[in-house]
């Protein structure tokens, strides 16, 4: 799609838009994001049923911003509204890894390669983690929060100094919804 310098977002119904400042506001059944939009000649504001995000410049670098934050705005409100969900599976050839979450903000992976030291992935924002067998289940409504945690999880099992041909353990996404 070729750069605008103009976007508008349709507001989902039972989706509620505020723009205070720099600020926009998403509330829906699920919950609320908030997040600030600032970037140099660049401004975001509701009108009716819509958000509006416009530009008056032509330079590539903003119309480009102008894109992006159409697509984060676009994100926050599905995530109020329907939430996203990804699902990771638990690889493992010989050593069965254990894995827990403890508290709201750590996951610890257990007997990774046989390994006695426990590693740890955080958990980001409100995402919620799950353990099911073989499966883990992550859920939340921010979705940059839910792909940094499933990030944290693949990169706690990242495997150095072996083949990784021959060395397959570990947490992998398996689907994003």
């Amino acid at each position: 799609m070729a750069a605008e310098k103009v976007r508008e977002i349709e507001v989902p119904q039972g989706v509620t838009v505020t723009v205070s400042g720099a600020t926009l506001t998403t509330k829906g059944q699920k919950g609320q994001i908030s997040r600030e939009f600032r970037f140099p000649g660049i401004s975001v504001r509701t009108d009716g049923g819509k958000v509006i995000v416009e530009t008056g410049k032509d330079d590539k670098q903003t119309k480009a911003t102008v894109g992006t934050y159409a697509s984060h705005i676009k994100n926050m409100m599905t995530g109020v509204s329907e939430g996203y969900e990804y699902h990771m599976k638990i690889v493992y050839a010989h050593f069965p890894i254990q894995v827990k979450v403890e508290g709201k903000d750590k996951v610890t992976i257990g007997n990774f390669l046989g390994e006695r030291k426990a590693r740890t992935a955080n958990i980001v924002g409100e995402t919620k983690v799950t353990v099911q067998g073989d499966k883990v289940v992550l859920t939340g409504i921010n979705k940059e929060d839910l792909g940094q945690t499933a990030a944290n999880i693949e990169q706690a099992c990242r495997i150095r100094k072996r083949d990784p041909r021959v060395f397959q353990d570990g947490i992998y996404i398996t689907s994003k919804a």
